[in-house]
């Protein structure tokens, strides 16, 4: 899939996607929330609002009120591709989002996850 399909995905088809990956291995939405609201700076209200209005993957990247400085600590592999390696900006943000689901899914802990 070319990156313009996945910028132009609407994130109400992504975010259940995100929270299922994370129940099917013993986490919660909530946790996935936290995730969001950390590496994004959007709370409960702001998140719903994104789903309510069918925001795109890009609008809620390019719209976050406050991306976290501190996710350019996460490393790693996520669809073969080391995230930290990628050039272009906002799928690298796309793919820090899947790294950290990932993360979680695999059972790493919340503190770790979220590089405190």
């Amino acid at each position: 899939m070319d990156n313009q399909k996945v910028y132009a995905m609407k994130f109400t088809k992504v975010y259940p996607l995100l929270v299922n990956k994370a129940e099917r291995k013993g986490r919660t939405k909530e946790e996935v929330d936290e995730i969001i609201f950390w590496l994004t700076g959007y709370d409960d209200a702001g998140l719903a609002k994104v789903l309510e209005e069918e925001k795109s993957y890009r609008e809620f990247f390019k719209e976050a009120p406050s991306m976290n400085e501190k996710r350019e600590l996460i490393t790693g592999v996520v669809c073969g591709i080391r995230v930290e390696n990628i050039e272009e900006d906002l799928m690298r943000e796309v793919r820090y989002l899947d790294k950290l689901i990932d993360e979680l899914a695999k059972g790493k802990a919340m503190e770790k996850i979220l590089r405190k």
